[in-house]
């Protein structure tokens, strides 16, 4: 066969080479990817910020705090004026560091002794609770004009916290009073003061003396109240005896220490707070001891040692066993018979709750929790006359308490539904009261 491939090409030979000749083109396309040529893009705005490395930063801000010197508002306005400029995100830890030491820390607290510092920071100022607010203010502006600095501002903090020991003692008091002025602005969460905890710290007796000048500035911008509520955001409040090494770590040695040095309230709190986590292990084991089924005998004989121990008054503890009988059980839903069912548990129970209502206050006591007990839980509200009269009978309860409790004791919650249950009962009181009185004067 002859054709215009040549005598010796066959049909099969031209179907071959075509399929090749596709294989290859379809490889070069695969091949050839596109180029952009010609074209260019625009930067944004936003990333036209020149990009430092830490030294080149660290020489920015430190000549831009030696042209401003001491005058704190123009430090604020070159800190504000920087930021759009400097990269304050990358190098947070940097900025803080030159606005307290002067320079970069190195691990310890020194200065790193080959690059640049200044002498204008909080180290070197003066040593004043008014200069410290004046630079409280200083951070304050820079944080609320950059706000993705506040994580790294409370970072800082921690970190200066643990370098105490590598500070002079006129740098550990300003810094403690910048520290105590910051809490309570709400600058930084008092989870900072975890770091004092740390026992490179607390063994020298470091932390101690920085808590004082700490906690006198914070308690001079607010209260010991503002304090103590910011403590137990962060469940602070009760690690407060770790400011001292283990072997001090006592109520007596905390409330001495710290009341010589002029911080009373801050022992008073101590106190309290070391009162309220006895009082919690106490109801904790009445109520296991309940839980197992001890006899009444051994549980007040306990409770009483207990009283004795952690000086305890009847009044308080009434609350704290109440709180336990009505802890130790599980309460119907239904309150048509959650009622049958608090008789019948309270007419066991009234035996302890006898024993610690000797004095007329105590009852007082007793009643209020009654009440806020059956207003709390609302599945009780009709049972409350009931738990009164019970109580009485069981002589737990007198006449004069309850009467004391119906006309000026009582508190709001649920006071008119309360005091309408009890008008009967409280009636027939009177009404016998009135029969005992004039069988006395007959008798006489």
């Amino acid at each position: 066969m002859t054709g215009s491939h040549g005598p010796n090409c066959s049909i099969t030979d031209v179907n071959v080479k075509l399929f090749s000749s596709r294989v290859s083109f379809m490889n070069n396309q695969k091949q050839q990817k596109p180029t952009l040529t010609g074209q260019r893009f625009k930067t944004r705005k936003r990333d036209e910020k020149e990009r430092f490395d830490p030294t080149q930063f660290q020489e920015s801000i430190v000549q831009g705090l030696n042209q401003t010197g001491s005058d704190l508002e123009a430090v604020a306005k070159f800190l504000d004026a920087s930021g759009a400029k400097l990269d304050y995100r990358r190098y947070a830890e940097t900025l803080f560091d030159i606005l307290v030491a002067g320079g970069m820390l190195a691990p310890g607290g020194s200065i790193s002794d080959d690059l640049t510092r200044t002498e204008f920071c909080l180290f070197t100022a003066q040593e004043d609770l008014e200069t410290m607010q004046a630079y409280a203010q200083v951070f304050n502006k820079l944080i609320r004009r950059y706000k993705y600095l506040e994580k790294g501002f409370e970072e800082e903090i921690k970190k200066l916290l643990l370098f105490l020991k590598g500070f002079t003692e006129s740098e550990r008091n300003k810094l403690a009073m910048l520290t105590g002025i910051l809490l309570a602005n709400g600058n930084i969460s008092a989870a900072v003061i975890g770091s004092l905890f740390n026992e490179n710290v607390v063994k020298e007796g470091v932390s101690a003396a920085f808590a004082v000048k700490l906690f006198k500035s914070w308690i001079y911008e607010r209260d010991i109240n503002a304090v103590a509520v910011a403590l137990r955001k962060v469940s602070m409040d009760n690690r407060l005896m770790e400011l001292f090494p283990a072997n001090k770590r006592s109520c007596e040695h905390f409330s001495k220490y710290f009341t010589d040095a002029g911080l009373k309230e801050l022992s008073d709190f101590a106190r309290n707070q070391e009162a309220i986590g006895s009082r919690k292990e106490l109801q904790k084991e009445l109520q296991e001891m309940m839980a197992r089924g001890d006899n009444f005998k051994d549980i007040i004989a306990y409770v009483r040692e207990e009283m004795k121990k952690t000086s305890i008054s009847e009044q308080l503890m009434i609350g704290i066993v109440w709180s336990s009988v009505m802890s130790c059980v599980e309460w119907n839903k239904k309150e048509e018979l959650v009622c049958e069912q608090s008789i019948k548990h309270l007419k066991q129970y009234s035996p302890l709750l006898k024993a610690f209502t000797s004095q007329g206050a105590s009852e007082i006591i007793l009643l209020v929790k009654i009440q806020e007990y059956c207003y709390d839980n609302i599945h009780f509200m009709k049972a409350f006359q009931k738990i009164v009269v019970l109580l009485y009978k069981a002589d737990v309860l007198s006449e004069e308490a309850i009467l004391k409790w119906y006309t000026e004791a009582h508190v709001a919650k649920g006071k008119s539904v309360f005091l309408e249950q009890m008008k009967k009962f409280v009636e027939w009181l009177k009404h016998a009261e009135e029969e005992s009185e004039s069988e006395e004067e007959e008798e006489n």
